[in-house]
C-alpha cells in the first residue's frame, strides 16, 4: 500500500507537470515522426522509475511540479502553492531555496507587466521565508554554525563527493572543472560508462537530454531569454542553481540518475518554450507575408 501511495504521488507530479507545460505553452512541437515533444518527455522511463518508488523522489517531484504550476497564478492557486512549498521545504530545504530564488528573479525580470507592489510582496514573502528557514537550509550541509559559508561548503562538497565515489558506480568528480561536473550531472551515464543494463537504458535517455539541450545552443536563445516570461526564468534559474549545487557533491552515477529527476523538467520546460516561441514567430511571419501578398494583389 505504501508503494501504491508513493506511485500515486509520482503520478500527481506528472499531472501537475503536464498542466505546468500546457497552461504556459499552447503550441505543440512535433518530433520523431509526429510525436508531440511533451508526450515524449512525460514518458521518459528514468523519470518514472524514480518517481514511482518508495522514497523521497515521488513526493519531492510532486511538490516541485505543484509549485511550478501554481506560481503562474498564485492568487487563484494559493492552496496548491502552499502545499507544494511545504512538501519541497520539508523534504529538501536547499531545493526550496533554489525555487524561491528562481521565483524572485522571474518576477523581477519577466516580460509580464506586474505592478511594483505585487513584485515587492513576492520579494518580501520569499525573502522572509528564506530568513525564517535559513538554519534548516544551512543545516543540510552542516553550515549553520560555519563562520565562512563558502569554505564550509567546499569542505562539505569534497567530503560528500569522496564518500560517494567509493561505490561501484562512483566517479572522481572532485578534480573535474565546473563544465565537466555539470555535463556529468546532466548527461551521464552515457554508453561508455553505463553501470549495467539500467545504465544502458538511462544512457539512451541521457542521449535524448543531450539532443534536446543542443536545441537551445543557438544565438537567438540569449535574445529569447531577455524577453522570456516569469515561468521560463524561474525554471532556468531553479534548474541551474540546483545543478550547480548537486554537481559539487555528487560523485556517484546511481545517485546522479535519481537526484536529477527532480529538476530536469525545468530544463525541458525552457527548451519546449523556446521551440514553441520559434514556431510561433515563424507562423506570424508567414501570416504577415501572406497578408502582404494579398494586399499587393488587391492593389494591382
Amino acid at each position: 500500500m505504501m508503494m501504491v501511495l508513493y506511485a500515486w504521488m509520482g503520478y500527481l507530479g506528472f499531472v501537475y507537470a503536464y498542466l505546468f507545460f500546457r497552461k504556459n505553452i499552447t503550441i505543440k512541437i512535433k518530433v520523431f515522426k509526429g510525436i508531440d515533444l511533451l508526450t515524449l518527455i512525460l514518458f521518459l522511463p528514468n523519470m518514472h522509475f524514480w518517481t514511482a518508488s518508495l522514497g523521497k523522489g515521488a513526493p519531492i517531484f510532486m511538490g516541485l511540479m505543484m509549485f511550478a504550476y501554481a506560481i503562474g497564478e498564485p492568487k487563484k492557486r494559493w492552496g496548491v502553492l502552499l502545499i507544494g512549498s511545504l512538501i519541497t521545504y520539508y523534504i529538501r530545504p536547499h531545493v526550496f531555496l533554489f525555487v524561491a530564488v528562481g521565483t524572485i528573479l522571474g518576477y523581477f525580470t519577466g516580460k509580464e507587466k506586474i505592478s511594483f507592489w505585487k513584485k515587492a510582496l513576492v520579494f518580501m514573502i520569499m525573502v522572509g521565508s528564506l530568513i525564517l528557514v535559513q538554519d534548516t537550509i544551512l543545516g543540510v550541509a552542516g553550515l549553520n554554525d560555519s563562520e565562512n559559508l563558502v569554505e564550509g561548503f567546499e569542505d562539505f562538497s569534497e567530503d560528500r563527493a569522496s564518500s560517494l565515489s567509493s561505490s561501484g558506480s562512483g566517479i572522481d568528480m572532485v578534480n573535474y572543472p565546473l563544465p565537466i561536473k555539470l555535463f556529468t550531472f546532466w548527461f551521464r551515464p552515457l554508453f561508455f560508462d553505463a553501470p549495467g543494463i539500467l545504465g544502458l537504458i538511462v544512457s539512451v535517455e541521457n542521449l535524448i537530454y543531450l539532443l534536446l539541450f543542443f536545441k537551445i545552443l543557438k544565438k537567438d536563445f540569449i535574445e529569447f531569454l531577455k524577453k522570456s516570461p516569469i515561468s521560463v526564468k524561474m525554471s532556468l534559474t531553479t534548474f541551474f542553481l540546483a545543478s550547480l549545487a548537486m554537481a559539487f557533491v555528487m560523485s556517484n552515477l546511481g545517485i546522479i540518475m535519481r537526484q536529477k529527476s527532480m529538476v530536469m523538467y525545468f530544463l525541458f520546460f525552457v527548451i519546449y518554450y523556446f521551440l514553441a516561441q520559434k514556431k510561433y514567430d515563424r507562423i506570424i511571419r508567414l501570416r504577415r507575408k501572406r497578408l502582404a501578398c494579398v494586399r499587393e494583389a488587391d492593389f494591382q
